[in-house]
């Protein structure tokens, strides 16, 4: 997936954040927090075809259903499109 902005994951007192750089610094007021799975799909952009690919990788990665997944990605891809960062 093309991530269009630019972000670098930080850990800072325990939270993940991304934190922008560069001009999105300028477009975007503040960073976002993520959680763990958040995260890891964060890491997993810049590989990644589609939707489907992140939810098949998950699967190998925690103990839930694609059912139980598929909703949890779509809502932070949406939120992604929604800010313009993918």
């Amino acid at each position: 997936m093309n991530v269009k902005r630019e972000f670098v994951l930080r850990e800072i007192a325990g939270d993940l954040l991304l934190v922008p750089t560069g001009k999105t610094a300028l477009d975007l007021n503040g960073m976002l927090t993520l959680n763990e799975v958040g995260a890891e799909i964060w890491k997993m952009l810049p590989e990644v075809e589609d939707e489907e690919e992140i939810v098949r990788r998950l699967l190998q990665e925690y103990e839930a259903t694609a059912e139980q997944i598929r909703p949890d990605v779509s809502a932070f891809l949406g939120k992604l499109r929604e800010l313009n960062i993918i």
